[in-house]
């Protein structure tokens, strides 16, 4: 950082210039990281399915690109689901995606909440 004039005991207002390109680097350099909003949203879904013995555990990822939730039925397998947010898309597809076992993307968007509904109970047909 570089600062330019001197400012004087008598009130004269001395300013700091922030090179661009220097402020962009410091903010690059940093991980991706899921707020404290959206690992509340994320760890009460967890609660939630551990609590019907869907999923025993996660694990979470601060890359330089994305960060990623994962979820496991057990430690020792690869991920059953991944919660990802990658600010990149986030005008595009949205920064926000579910990603299945196999690869697949179940659901993309904007909005954390409506992605994890892809998690929520769908209503059945039941006979009488």
């Amino acid at each position: 950082m570089t600062e330019y004039g001197g400012g004087t005991e008598d009130g004269e207002a001395s300013g700091i210039l922030i090179p661009l390109h220097e402020a962009r680097n410091a903010r690059l350099e940093q991980p991706v990281r899921f707020d404290r909003r959206e690992l509340d949203q994320i760890l009460r879904l967890y609660g939630r399915m551990v609590a019907a013995n869907e999923w025993r555990d996660y694990a979470i990822d601060h890359l330089t690109d994305r960060a990623v939730f994962s979820v496991f039925r057990r430690a020792s397998e690869v991920p059953l689901f991944q919660i990802v947010k990658d600010p990149k898309l986030a005008r595009r597809q949205g920064a926000f995606a579910v990603i299945a076992a196999g690869g697949r993307i179940l659901k993309r968007g904007q909005e954390l909440g409506r992605v994890l509904g892809v998690f929520d109970a769908k209503l059945k047909v039941v006979e009488a």
